[in-house]
Parts: C-alpha cells; sequence; structure tokens
C-alpha cells in the first residue's frame, strides 16, 4: 500500500471510483460529488488552492482511492475533508483509516478546524468519523455546496490525537 500526492494521470481513475461509489447507492444525483466539475481534473483543483492536497491510495500499482483537504472558511481556519472514496475491491483493508491519518495530519498544519458533509446511509463513513474525533451537527456550515448530504462532521484539529489510539 502507497499513499502518495495525486498526479494527473489519477484523474480518471478517481473519477470512476467516486462516480461509481455514489452510484452503487443511488446518490449519481444533484446535490452530490457525483456532479461536481471539478471531478474531470482533481489534480489541478487541488494543486491551484492555498493549503489544499488530494492523496490516492495504491494497491499493488493501483489507484484504488482517495482523500482530500480543502479551505471550506478560510477566516474561520476550517477546512474541508473532501472525496474520501475507495473502490470496492480495496474496503475493509484499513485504507480509509490510514488515509483520513494522511488528510488530518496535513489539515491540523494549516487549519483548527476541519468540516465534512456526508450522508447517514453510507454507516461505515460515519463510524470512522467518530472514531476520528468528529462531531455531527444538526445543521451545515453556511457555505456548504452538496444538499443532498443529510450529516454534517465537525472536527476540532487544536488537539490531534495520536494516531495509534485511533481504533
Amino acid at each position: 500500500m502507497i499513499i502518495r500526492e495525486i498526479k494527473k494521470e489519477d484523474n480518471a481513475k478517481i473519477k470512476e471510483i467516486i462516480q461509481d461509489s455514489l452510484k452503487s447507492l443511488g446518490l449519481d444525483i444533484p446535490g452530490t460529488a457525483y456532479f461536481d466539475p471539478q471531478l474531470n481534473d482533481l489534480h489541478q483543483y487541488y494543486n491551484n488552492l492555498k493549503h489544499a492536497n488530494y492523496w490516492v491510495v495504491e494497491l499493488e500499482g493501483e489507484v484504488v482511492g482517495g482523500i482530500g483537504i480543502a479551505p471550506f472558511n478560510e477566516q474561520d481556519k476550517i477546512c474541508e475533508l473532501q472525496k474520501l472514496y475507495l473502490a470496492t475491491k480495496a474496503h475493509g483493508l484499513g485504507l480509509g483509516k490510514k488515509l483520513m491519518e494522511t488528510a488530518l495530519s496535513f489539515a491540523s498544519k494549516h487549519y483548527e478546524k476541519c468540516y465534512l458533509e456526508t450522508t447517514h446511509d453510507l454507516k461505515t463513513a460515519c463510524i470512522l468519523y467518530e472514531k476520528f474525533g468528529f462531531t455531527l451537527l444538526e445543521e451545515p456550515l453556511a457555505g456548504s455546496d452538496h444538499s443532498a448530504m443529510n450529516a454534517w462532521y465537525l472536527k476540532d484539529l487544536s488537539n490531534m490525537p495520536k494516531w495509534q489510539s485511533v481504533p
């Protein structure tokens, strides 16, 4: 397993993983990442933002997932955890946890809080977020893009835990 920053040649594979994941859950609808315009070139999108990055995870030389961090509300020093998706064959291998560690470690160097949007239907993802100390909010933060999401989380990055203690 290798986690590395996204390259231009990873764009098509990551887009496929994200859209396949959402489609399999019936979430290939407006208001989800399925229709995000930046999906066609995530490499350029994240490289053009300050204090942002997207990482991919490889298994046996094949990209099987990724995760991103981007600014959400720079005035309040809040970033957004974005596009954590894994190909079906990569589920259950602990790769989501490794991607979260990578992204949150980066985020803690540039931001005070991390926000994310998801849906309660993604039960495994919600459990992962809560294990990493994200707190469920009652409503989205102002400026939220994904209207079809129904679960919003926020994490304080000022007291980052030792990753080894995360189950």
